[in-house]
């Protein structure tokens, strides 16, 4: 709290402490990711669960040195801070990331109220969601598997069956078990939106939006060019929805039919060794670019990745940095599965991102989400476009790319969906709190808007079941997701254009993404402006390409 104050005369102490700063904050990377990453291996491990306990209790300490550094910087002038940066070299090396401090600390309200909001919010924004998580944690529903009935936990259901009866079952019995909580979700939604308003209104915020778009480092203009395009472009996966239907054997699909696999599709008789899912990863990636395959290949041997198939280990897959080694950790559990070498190659993706960003100034190191899932979407696009080239048999390529456009629905159209509702329920939210009845039309709307009105049945219980609306930390937890996907494959689209030099392109955008706003990164490095439809056509032209050869896969094997 005795921070010298931001001024030419003290650029030297202000290198010094943020020296200090950038060594406590990469050492407690390191032991957050030894922690978590020993946790996840071994989830019932009561030590470390006490330890994660302890490393999240000293968050609040590490937010309130942030809060106090980003204050600093609240009231400063554009010459005051030019020459600030200017008075020592370590300084100018992060200049970037001083600004972004200074726009922060804007997004912050003066230091005893955000105190204040701070600790209100423990039992008020932060309880709610507290509220919900509780709710979600403690719903089972009883499900009919294989002539029993079995209860579950929520989360658990699943609707990629191949049986249609199972999916629809499944869907009507969870849609019945979240209705039953929906006043106390109501609420929840409420409160948590309704602080997060209230906190807009004392920063002089007009427009709900300005929060997650600053903190995703892009502009309106950006976001408005990406849904107008995507808007305008769902014609071809009509056309998917409506050919899937046809080979499931139904007139038209519904909400419960999105991750149905194909009834003709074949995924390849046998499972995929480990190894051979490393020989394909690595031959992959160094068609692309060398260095990315020397990279995993370095991964692999210097045994950065946990895989085993065993009991006790935390579902799903991550990437964790470790800051002072300029290393990362991948965790994840691989069964064979295609689906899991698409993972593998994912977080090798976010893996190798951190390797290019490992010589800058730990400080320049970060990227916000929507920029987080560029290099793993990447990766996870070169290796699916090798997977369909390699596949023998049109019921192997017409499963691979029932998965892409599955995805593809998923960036366009479904959090399309989450992100209208959002909007329209914030702007509602400003007069009042909404019912249960209302936010339920609210959601039906959106879906059928973002789905073009594809679907005989749609989700009534969306806007409770989809757990990013009830995330106290962040608003909006949606569209990065969209622009972070048709970034990828835009980027990937680029390729042919710039033929040899793309990885040395590519290797520049990662690195932009430590040290650049959105557009900026893009333009310095593609070219290409983001605020303008042309990128963002190139990246769904990727997408219609693949409606088309699934087409023609279909009708060979209707």
């Amino acid at each position: 709290e005795s921070l010298s104050p931001i001024a030419a005369e003290n650029g030297a102490a202000w290198g010094d402490f943020l020296d200090r700063v950038s060594d406590l904050s990469a050492r407690g990377g390191d032991l957050g990711t030894f922690v978590g990453c020993h946790s996840a291996a071994d989830s019932e491990n009561k030590a470390y669960q006490q330890v994660e306990a302890v490393l999240a209790a000293m968050g609040p300490q590490e937010n309130q040195i942030w809060s106090n550094i980003e204050a600093a910087f609240r009231e400063v002038s554009d010459d005051t801070l030019a020459a600030f940066v200017a008075s020592d070299e370590r300084l100018q090396k992060i200049e970037f990331w001083l600004e972004q401090r200074r726009r922060n600390a804007r997004m912050r309200l003066p230091k005893d109220l955000e105190m204040l909001y701070a600790d209100l919010a423990v039992d008020g924004i932060d309880a709610w969601g507290r509220t919900y998580d509780r709710i979600m944690g403690e719903r089972k529903v009883d499900l009919q598997e294989k002539g029993e009935i079995v209860r579950k936990s929520i989360g658990r259901v699943r609707f990629d069956s191949p049986e249609r009866t199972v999916r629809e079952n499944n869907f009507h019995a969870v849609e019945k078990s979240w209705k039953e909580v929906a006043d106390p979700c109501a609420d929840a939604l409420n409160h948590i939106t309704g602080s997060r308003l209230t906190r807009y209104r004392y920063l002089g915020l007009q427009d709900h939006l300005d929060a997650p778009l600053h903190f995703n480092r892009m502009q309106r203009e950006t976001l408005t060019a990406m849904w107008d395009v995507i808007s305008k472009r769902k014609d071809p996966l009509l056309k998917f929805f409506k050919k899937k239907a046809e080979l499931l054997g139904v007139e038209q699909m519904s909400w419960f039919d999105q991750m149905a696999p194909i009834p003709q599709a074949k995924s390849g008789d046998n499972k995929l060794s480990y190894d051979t899912a490393c020989d394909t990863v690595i031959k992959t990636f160094t068609e692309f670019s060398n260095e990315l395959g020397d990279f995993s290949q370095m991964a692999f041997d210097d045994r950065w990745i946990e895989v085993e198939d065993r009991s006790g280990k935390r579902p799903g897959g991550f990437c964790a940095s470790v800051p002072t080694k300029k290393q990362s950790r991948i965790f994840m559990t691989y069964t064979g599965s295609p689906d899991d070498m698409s993972t593998l190659a994912h977080e090798l993706g976010h893996a190798y991102h951190s390797y290019v960003l490992r010589d800058q100034p730990y400080f320049l190191r970060g990227y916000p989400m929507n920029l987080a899932e560029t290099a793993s979407t990447f990766a996870e696009a070169i290796l699916g476009d090798r997977r369909l080239n390699d596949a023998a048999t049109p019921q192997e390529k017409i499963g691979i790319l029932n998965g892409m456009l599955t995805d593809s629905v998923a960036f366009m159209m479904n959090i399309h969906a989450r992100f209208l509702f959002e909007d329209r329920f914030h702007v509602e939210r400003r007069d009042g709190e909404l019912p249960p009845d209302r936010l339920t039309a609210l959601m039906i709307e959106a879906q059928k808007e973002a789905y073009c009105d594809a679907f005989a049945e749609w989700s009534e219980v969306f806007w409770i079941s989809k757990l990013h609306f009830y995330i106290t930390g962040l608003p909006f937890y949606n569209f990065p997701y969209t622009f972070g996907y048709l970034l990828s494959l835009g980027v990937y689209s680029t390729a042919e254009e710039f033929g040899s030099e793309f990885p040395a392109k590519y290797r520049e955008l990662l690195i932009a993404t430590g040290c650049k706003n959105a557009e900026d990164a893009v333009k310095s490095t593609l070219g290409y402006d983001l605020t303008k439809p042309d990128f963002w056509n190139k990246s769904i032209d990727i997408v219609d390409q693949r409606v088309e050869q699934f087409l023609q896969l279909a009708d060979e094997l209707l």
